[in-house]
């Protein structure tokens, strides 16, 4: 299923990227959250999100839709839509935030 998607968004405009993952999410994803808020996460620092997540959210292109990434969670779909440097996060010099989105299917 994962792949499946992954092929339609990939269809997918920049202007439209985002919120079609949404729909997608709100669509077929199976973790509750993900599937009421359109996969939305918020923003979130390096080292909240299990390993597997965290490598993805915060080396991946922004912009791009990454995965099929399997955690102790399931599988996910992942579309990085903002990453903050440390130098833009004032008080926080060490800590990259990012903003994701996340579409879990089994």
């Amino acid at each position: 299923l994962c792949l499946d998607l992954k092929a339609q968004l990939e269809k997918s405009s920049e202007d439209t990227l985002a919120g079609d993952f949404a729909a997608l999410a709100a669509e077929h994803s199976t973790c509750p959250p993900g599937k009421s808020s359109g996969g939305a996460l918020g923003a979130f620092g390096r080292g909240q999100m299990v390993p597997q997540f965290d490598q993805v959210v915060f080396e991946a292109p922004v912009g791009k839709v990454m995965g099929p990434v399997d955690t102790a969670f399931g599988s996910h779909l992942i579309l990085v839509h903002q990453r903050e440097e440390p130098e833009d996060i004032p008080d926080k010099p060490a800590v990259k935030r990012s903003g994701a989105k996340s579409a879990k299917a089994d």
